[in-house]
């Protein structure tokens, strides 16, 4: 009967809108969070994430579409922290908590004076994937297509800036460059998940799904491939769980993501023990063999 119920939500527009966008996000953030975890740029992700909420709040206040003000806020912001970190003497994690904190309180004061209507301040913290329109559609599909396709073409460039920076340059690799553009990718990537999970919630989505993957791959287009697929079944249960409930969508998925996470670990912990058990020698992994392997760069 349950079933029957959500093949029948199918109906709806808002529905489908739903779960297309759920998995537009999962392309998105399984590709560029396989760099945001291998490379550690978690704080940076969460601090353009959080700057978003400045341009939103413009948006309303200006009257355009929230999506586009989201969207210069954090290319700007990851241009910002990408040049300062490289030709200033300020550090990185300094500019990104400034910027956080800058982004958040422009929001805050735009919205005040923002005329008309403006939605629930729960839904840009925490997304409201309901709320996706065919238009914003357009625009994630249009998103996804231009990082798949930056990826693909610097593919080699990332790769190398992501293992070894300095071999990269020795190399002739444009470090700096291919680092802003890395950034610049992760913020196209906080719009798509915007809708999805909000502003607040958006780090669970890049990070989970890659951390997942992480743990049973080696490689670096494994991994990518494998973060999609876990961000593909992440997001469709959270959101048939939302539904069939009447739960928060995006909470819902990250908790599943969450205990997706958790089972992960498990079964990684799991099975290190039956491989010790079944293959004699002593052991070099200690407790770095428990994280799982860690990905390397491909020839």
């Amino acid at each position: 009967m349950m079933l029957l119920d959500l093949f029948s939500a199918f109906e709806y527009t808002f529905v489908r809108n739903m779960f297309v966008a759920g998995l537009l996000a999962s392309i998105a953030c399984g590709i560029i969070g396989t760099y945001v975890v291998v490379r550690r740029l978690v704080f940076i992700s969460g601090g353009i994430a959080h700057t978003c909420f400045g341009g939103v709040g413009l948006a309303y206040l200006l009257g355009f579409d929230p999506m586009l003000g989201a969207l210069v806020f954090a290319l700007g912001t990851a241009v910002a922290v990408g040049l300062a970190g490289l030709r200033t003497r300020i550090r990185e994690d300094s500019t990104i908590g400034v910027l956080w904190v800058l982004g958040m309180a422009l929001g805050l004061i735009f919205i005040r004076f923002a005329p008309g209507y403006v939605p629930d301040l729960g839904s840009i913290l925490f997304g409201d994937i309901l709320l996706v329109k065919s238009q914003d559609l357009w625009l994630m599909l249009f998103l996804v297509v231009g990082i798949v396709a930056i990826v693909a073409i610097f593919y080699r460039q990332l790769l190398a800036l992501t293992f070894d920076e300095e071999f990269a340059r020795i190399m002739g690799v444009p470090t700096e460059m291919i680092y802003v553009l890395l950034l610049a990718l992760i913020a196209l990537t906080v719009v798509l998940l915007l809708k999805v999970v909000g502003v607040i919630l958006v780090i669970a989505l890049l990070t989970i799904p890659a951390t997942i993957s992480g743990l049973f791959n080696t490689r670096m287009k494994s991994m990518m491939f494998m973060a999609v697929l876990v961000g593909c079944v992440v997001t469709t249960i959270g959101s048939l769980l939302s539904w069939q409930y009447n739960l928060p969508v995006g909470a819902t998925i990250v908790v599943v993501a969450s205990l997706a996470l958790l089972i992960a670990l498990l079964a990684n912990k799991l099975g290190i023990r039956l491989s010790a058990k079944t293959e004699p020698g002593p052991s070099r992994g200690g407790a770095d063999s428990a994280r799982g392997p860690s990905p390397r760069a491909e020839p």
